[in-house]
C-alpha cells in the first residue's frame, strides 16, 4: 500500500468517531465536519514525515477542535465583543474542552452521528445522503453520481437535510437508552436501503454498485460494534455479507443478469459467506427472531447449497411465510411464491401471486416472476406479454436485457413446436 493510500484509509476509519466528537463540542455539522477536512489536510503534511499517530481519532479530534476554534477567533474579530462580565476564560474552556474529549466515549459519538442523519424528520433519499456525505465522507460528486441526479441537485438536497435538522433542534447530547432503542431501527433500515441502492441499482448503467454495498456493509459493522449483542443487528449484518459475496457472480460478461440458480457458485466471496453464517448462527441462540435475522437465515441456505438442487427451498418457504407475518409486504409475498413454484409447481405460485397485480403495478420483479411461470405453464401469449411489461419498468440496462432472453427464448420455442 502506498504513503496516500494508507493515509486515507486510516482518515475514513477515524471519520465517524472524529466528526462525531466534534460534531458534540460544535453542535453544528458543517462546523464539525469544516475542522474535520482542516485536521485531515493537517494530516497529509505531516504524518508521511511524522508517522502515523498512535490514535488516528484522537489527533484528528484535537487538531479539528483546534482549527475550529481558531476559525471561531478569526470570525469573532470582526464582531462586537460582550460585556466583560459574560466574557468566559478562554483558556480554562479549552482545558475543559481537552478532556471532554480525551475522555470521550466514542461509542456515543458514532451513535449520536448515525442518529443525527437518520433524524425522523428527513425522507429516506436524505437520510442516505447526508449519512455518505457526513459518516462515510463521500463528495457530493460521488453521492450525485450513485443517485443519478446532479451535483447541484444532490448539493441542494444534502443542504436542506442539514437546515431541517438544525431546524429540528436535534439534540447533540449523549442518546439515552430509551432513545437507542426507538432510533436504532431507523439507523439500521438507512443502512439496509443503502445497501438495496448498491445491490440493485434503481437506474442507470450499472446493475450493482459494489461501492455503495461496501459502504453499507462497513458501516453495519461499525454498528455491530456498538451493539455487540443485538440479534437483529448480528442478523443485518449478515444479511448484508451473505447477498453481497455473491456480486462476482450475478452479472456476466456481457453485462446479462445470472439468476441465482445459473450463477458459478466458486465466484461467490468465501470469506463473507463464512462470516455472516457465523453472525446468523449467533444472532438465532438468543432466540429473539426479528425480520433482518430470518432474511439472513434465507439467505444462509442459499449460500450453504452446494449446487442449486441442494437447496432446501420447503424451509426457505416456511421463512418466507413467517417474514409475511412479522412485516407484510406484496415484495415478501412475491418472495414466497418463488419458493412455492420450487415445491408445488407454477400454478400454485401463480395464484398466490394474482392478487399482487395492483399493489406492485409498477414493479418489475413482479411481471418477471408472473412471465415465468406463465411460461412454465406453457402459456406462451401471456407470459410474452408479461414480459414485455417488465422490459418497460426495468431499472437498468442489464435487467432489460435478462428479459429479453426470456423473450427469445419463447420465440424460439415457437418457431420449433415447443410449447404450442
Amino acid at each position: 500500500m502506498n504513503e496516500i493510500a494508507w493515509i486515507d484509509t486510516a482518515l475514513a476509519a477515524a471519520r465517524p468517531q472524529a466528526i462525531g466528537a466534534l460534531l458534540r463540542y460544535f453542535r453544528n455539522l458543517d462546523t464539525a465536519e469544516e475542522a474535520f477536512q482542516e485536521a485531515c489536510l493537517r494530516a497529509l503534511r505531516t504524518w508521511p514525515r511524522n508517522g502515523p499517530p498512535r490514535d488516528a481519532a484522537a489527533w484528528l479530534i484535537m487538531v479539528g477542535r483546534n482549527a475550529g476554534i481558531d476559525d471561531v477567533r478569526r470570525r469573532g474579530r470582526t464582531q462586537a465583543l460582550p460585556p466583560d462580565d459574560v466574557i468566559s476564560d478562554l483558556d480554562d474552556a479549552e482545558a475543559g474542552l481537552a478532556e471532554r474529549l480525551d475522555g470521550a466515549n466514542y461509542r456515543d459519538d458514532i451513535l449520536r452521528l448515525l442518529f443525527v442523519c437518520c433524524h425522523p424528520d428527513l425522507p429516506a433519499t436524505q437520510q442516505i445522503a447526508l449519512a455518505l456525505r457526513i459518516v462515510s465522507g463521500l463528495s457530493v460528486k460521488e453521492i450525485a453520481r450513485a443517485f443519478l441526479v446532479g451535483e447541484s441537485a444532490m448539493e441542494q438536497r444534502i443542504t436542506r437535510a442539514k437546515a431541517r435538522v438544525a431546524g429540528a433542534g436535534v439534540p447533540f447530547e449523549t442518546p439515552g437508552a430509551v432513545e437507542r432503542a426507538e432510533r436504532l431501527g431507523v439507523v439500521a433500515a438507512m443502512l439496509y436501503l443503502l445497501f438495496n441502492e448498491g445491490y440493485s441499482a434503481s437506474g442507470g448503467e450499472a446493475h450493482v454498485r459494489s461501492a455503495l454495498c461496501d459502504e453499507a456493509i462497513r458501516l453495519v459493522r461499525l454498528l455491530l460494534r456498538l451493539f455487540p449483542s443485538e440479534p437483529e443487528i448480528m442478523g443485518l449484518a449478515a444479511l448484508l455479507l451473505l447477498q453481497h459475496a455473491r456480486t462476482g457472480a450475478r452479472v456476466d460478461p456481457d453485462g446479462c443478469i445470472v439468476l441465482l440458480e445459473d450463477q458459478d457458485r466458486h465466484l461467490w466471496n468465501g470469506e463473507m459467506i463464512t462470516e455472516g453464517l457465523g453472525l446468523i448462527d449467533k444472532a438465532m441462540r438468543h432466540r429473539k427472531p426479528g425480520p433482518y435475522q430470518v432474511q439472513a437465515a434465507i439467505a444462509a441456505l442459499h449460500a450453504r447449497a452446494a449446487r442449486p438442487e441442494d437447496t432446501d427451498w420447503r424451509q426457505i418457504e416456511r421463512l418466507y411465510a413467517t417474514l409475511e407475518r412479522m412485516q407484510p409486504s406484496p415484495v415478501v409475498t412475491l418472495n414466497r411464491a418463488v419458493a412455492i413454484a420450487k415445491v408445488q409447481g407454477p400454478e400454485a405460485a401463480l395464484a398466490l401471486i394474482e392478487p399482487l397485480a395492483d399493489p406492485l403495478a409498477g414493479y418489475f420483479l413482479f411481471f418477471g416472476v408472473r412471465g415465468a411461470l406463465l411460461q412454465q405453464l406453457g402459456r406462451t401469449d401471456e407470459a410474452r406479454g408479461a414480459f414485455n411489461r417488465a422490459i418497460a419498468l426495468a431499472n437498468t440496462p442489464a435487467e432489460a436485457a435478462h428479459i429479453r432472453l426470456h423473450i427469445d427464448r419463447l420465440a424460439m420455442n415457437s418457431r420449433s413446436g415447443v410449447d404450442s
